[in-house]
């Protein structure tokens, strides 16, 4: 068993009115989508991948995105060339003061065009935003795909949270740090937990408000999209 401190039983009845579902989620999660089209060239990442942040999990065909930058750094260079002359023959008063403004405008222009076409190129690789794990794998190798198509879904690795929503009566007697009991059903075993957040509104049609709560000690048996059921000892106390 791992080391949280979790104890096997049966769970407890929801019919008990101070039960309440709980799912468990990930820390961060984020769905990631292409920002330009394309087609893929090489998928480094699969379905179940333990990724770390920055890690290339795809990358796109870009011979053509990588010449135009290519381009747009030739005509840089070539306009700085031009202002360096144009300034040069200022000093000798053989160019107007037009002229090298001139230069100076188109230097900044191709320097503009140079900084574009570099963040285009680099939209030509997908990279994790974050240390996880991959848990669905939108395309395949060599397919194509539009701006703005799903690619991969991560969630991030670390510890879990709980989320759930309780009756807003049970506010008078909770805050963050109460602690609460938390059964599993994938797991069959209990955890001890305490509330780390309570939202600052309530549901006024359902008369609940959301929480979230974190385990007292890691459970590395648990996965992001478990869910069970909460118990708070102290609404116990209180009913």
């Amino acid at each position: 068993m791992g080391a949280a401190q979790a104890q096997e039983g049966e769970l407890p009845a929801l019919a008990d009115p101070n039960v309440i579902r709980v799912l468990l989620s990930s820390e961060l999660e984020t769905a990631l989508v292409a920002q330009m089209a394309g087609r893929v060239a090489r998928l480094d990442a699969s379905l179940g991948s333990v990724v770390k942040k920055d890690q290339t999990l795809l990358a796109f065909d870009c011979a053509e995105a990588d010449a135009r930058l290519r381009m747009a750094q030739a005509e840089a260079d070539s306009a700085r060339e031009t202002l360096v002359v144009k300034s040069n023959l200022r000093k000798l008063d053989a160019a107007g003061d037009l002229e090298v403004s001139l230069a100076r405008a188109d230097a900044r222009r191709t320097e503009a065009a140079v900084a574009l076409n570099r963040a285009q190129a680099a939209q030509c690789s997908i990279k994790a935003p974050f240390s996880g794990q991959v848990v669905k794998v939108h395309v395949k190798p060599y397919s194509g795909v539009n701006v703005g198509a799903p690619l991969f879904e991560l969630v991030s690795d670390g510890p879990l949270k709980l989320r759930l929503n309780v009756p807003s009566r049970l506010l008078r007697s909770l805050q963050v740090g109460a602690p609460l009991e938390v059964a599993i059903d994938e797991t069959g075993r209990r955890y001890a937990a305490k509330v780390s957040a309570i939202n600052g509104r309530v549901d006024a049609v359902a008369q609940t408000v959301e929480l979230e709560a974190r385990l007292d000690e890691d459970a590395p048996e648990l996965l992001p999209g478990m869910s069970g059921v909460a118990r708070f000892p102290a609404a116990e106390d209180d009913s």
